[in-house]
């Protein structure tokens, strides 16, 4: 049984900064995908990064609304994948899903995906950006 939970949701002020975690235990394989979603109230669920691993070798693709803002972080537990985000803005509210088993897809350099890309999913934790 795969599970995934996120955690480090808060509030925050514009251009702060804040590191959420996510943790999946049941994988059978380390070769695995992961990815960031968020969802704000009325929107679809928006695909923000995504991490492939193959052996010891990851490929990272982000957004490009939030490409230089947003970066994966490695956990100090395995299977634990940290995001950490900065220069936070309003737009950035909203519950954040973390997904595992899954692929990226990405254009032009930009991560894509899309919510049926990914088979496990957490129950979110939730951002805030207030001015």
């Amino acid at each position: 049984q795969v599970q995934v939970a996120e955690s480090g949701g808060d509030l925050v002020h514009t251009g702060g900064s804040l590191r959420l975690s996510c943790t999946v235990s049941g994988l059978t394989s380390d070769d695995y995908t992961m990815g960031w979603f968020r969802q704000a109230p009325g929107n679809e669920r928006e695909a923000l990064a995504c991490i492939t691993w193959s052996g010891n070798r990851a490929s990272v693709y982000y957004a490009e609304s939030v490409a230089g803002r947003f970066k994966f972080a490695r956990g100090n537990v395995k299977n634990t994948l940290g995001l950490q985000m900065t220069d936070l803005k309003a737009d950035d509210t909203g519950m954040y899903y973390c997904a595992a088993e899954g692929a990226c897809s990405y254009i032009n350099g930009y991560y894509s995906g899309r919510h049926a890309d990914f088979r496990y999913w957490g129950q979110g934790t939730q951002v805030t950006v207030s001015s």
